[in-house]
């Protein structure tokens, strides 16, 4: 301002000067002397005009440089007194301020190592999504961090999860993770799976190549739960929590009492069977020493029948080596009696591959096909010269299928719990004799049902049992082919079908052995 009004000033005195000596100059016929002396007065003036503008111009500049100064000073003071801050929220309501971001973020880690430590066993969620911050930047603000964090420690919740196992809609269990409970259902499925390499894995056991079975060997085609389960995560209570192997006890048993039962003079495996509506195949499986029906009085028999939460089915397929009978090729004799033979060369028995699938639930055979039959090793022939004078009754050598259009529905050997000493067939329910021979027996038991036994009178018998009629009577002779009664499902049967069996000497030989497709 103040050399603004120097410049104002002296531009006014200049103008006035210049009027009034021109005026003078004009009106008045000086001398040249008095010329002199007034061109002197005025320069005098003009000299001293300047000197005061000078004065006037100093101050202004002066002026400008203090304030440019002062202005230059406090905006570095102000720009070095600038602070960031950052508030805290809490579900929106403020606890605190901070200094830095970190503060928080450190807080968090440190408070969720803190509820692993004191429970270690249950998954503890702090409520970190509620968490807020909002920065402020402006001339000398605080933070306090550690009243921020107390009270930040103050507004934070925790709570539990977990995963509830729930199996057809009821809850079964609480346990600590998806993992744990996929734990839990692997053991359940464990139990009913073949043992494997300590490095295999139930995947491995499933994605096997299914035309590489050998002879005597299990593959699991596929593995399943009978009901539904799922694995739902929830906020839990920490002491509803499980171990592991309470819940499996659980899943297995159903929370079912063990039950024992003394033998007492006149039973029979059949007859426990019936009088406790269980199956002989659950008895033979609870009792692995049981053999042959034969039971003593006194003998303790667990008859325990699980009724498992969460049941295991299986479909197994399984291959087994089985012996095919060789055929004898005969040159007749009259002079020898029928059944006489000379062997001329021996014959040697094939092998075939037989494939079957199992079906299981929770180990217990639900059902039985055979898939396929392979000749691995053809049989060699005999040959036998053969007495061809007639007695009537026996039999050829050469069995025939009792049933036509056979589908076999069990095989021989161990099945269902206990060992199985024939085939069972379905097809048509005409039942016929597989070779000549004798009926030496026709009646019921309580695990044939009614069946016939005919003697071939060559050291080979047949059984034909659950049959739902007879046609035949004791000492009857028939002929191959001739119809010995029709299929049932009587005695310790599941489903209408024919329960075939071979004896030779009296000792049951795989049916399968003497016919083939």
């Amino acid at each position: 301002m103040t050399f603004i009004k120097g410049a104002r000033w002296l531009r006014t005195k200049l103008q006035h000067w210049k009027s009034h000596f021109s005026v003078k100059m004009q009106s008045l016929n000086w001398k040249e002397s008095t010329q002199s002396k007034f061109r002197s007065m005025v320069q005098k003036d003009w000299k001293s005009s300047i000197k005061r503008y000078r004065m006037h111009m100093l101050k202004g500049v002066g002026s400008i440089g203090l304030v440019a100064a002062i202005t230059i000073g406090g905006n570095h003071y102000v720009k070095a007194n600038m602070v960031e801050v950052f508030h805290v929220y809490v579900d929106g309501q403020e606890v605190g301020t901070v200094s830095n971001p970190k503060v928080v973020d450190d807080y968090k880690i440190n408070k969720v190592k803190e509820l692993e430590q004191q429970k270690p066993n249950v998954h503890m969620v702090l409520n970190t999504d509620a968490v807020t911050l909002k920065s402020e930047k402006a001339f000398k603000l605080k933070s306090d961090d550690t009243a921020a964090l107390a009270k930040l420690n103050e507004s934070m919740t925790t709570h539990a999860v977990g995963v509830q196992l729930v199996v057809d809609g009821k809850l079964i269990g609480i346990v600590k993770d998806k993992d744990e409970a996929n734990v839990i259902l692997d053991q359940i499925k464990a139990k009913y799976l073949p043992a494997k390499p300590k490095s295999a894995g139930l995947v491995s056991i499933l994605s096997a190549d299914r035309n590489a079975a050998n002879a005597g060997e299990s593959q699991i085609e596929k593995v399943d739960f009978v009901q539904k389960v799922e694995i739902n995560p929830a906020t839990i209570d920490p002491n509803d929590l499980m171990a592991v192997s309470d819940v499996v006890k659980k899943l297995q048993t159903g929370d079912v009492q063990p039950k024992k039962y003394k033998v007492v003079k006149g039973d029979c495996v059949s007859c426990i069977a019936q009088k406790f509506n269980i199956s002989k195949q659950m008895i033979y499986k609870n009792n692995p020493t049981l053999a042959d029906d034969v039971l003593n009085i006194g003998q303790e028999l667990d008859l325990t029948v699980l009724q498992p939460t969460l049941s295991v089915k299986t479909v197994e397929k399984v291959v087994e080596n089985q012996e095919v009978q060789f055929d004898t090729n005969y040159t007749k004799d009259s002079s020898l009696r029928a059944g006489v033979v000379n062997i001329v060369t021996p014959g040697k028995n094939g092998m075939k591959k037989v494939t079957f699938e199992l079906t299981k639930v929770d180990g217990l055979m639900e059902d039985e096909q055979m898939l396929s039959e392979e000749i691995v090793t053809p049989p060699v022939s005999a040959t036998a010269i053969k007495g061809t004078k007639v007695i009537q009754g026996e039999g050829t050598g050469k069995f025939a299928w009792p049933v036509i259009g056979a589908s076999i529905s069990s095989g021989f050997g161990n099945r269902w719990g206990k060992f199985h000493k024939g085939v069972d067939l379905t097809g048509n329910k005409t039942i016929l004799a597989a070779d000549n021979g004798k009926v030496i027996y026709a009646g019921f038991t309580s695990d044939y049902g009614n069946h016939v036994i005919i003697d071939h009178m060559n050291g080979y018998k047949t059984v034909y049992a659950h049959l739902s009629q007879f046609s035949v009577t004791v000492g009857k002779v028939v002929e191959k082919g001739d119809k010995v009664g029709v299929m049932g499902s009587t005695g310790d049967a599941t489903g209408v079908h024919l329960h075939f069996e071979v004896r030779r000497d009296d000792n049951p030989e795989n049916p399968l052995k003497y016919l083939n497709r």
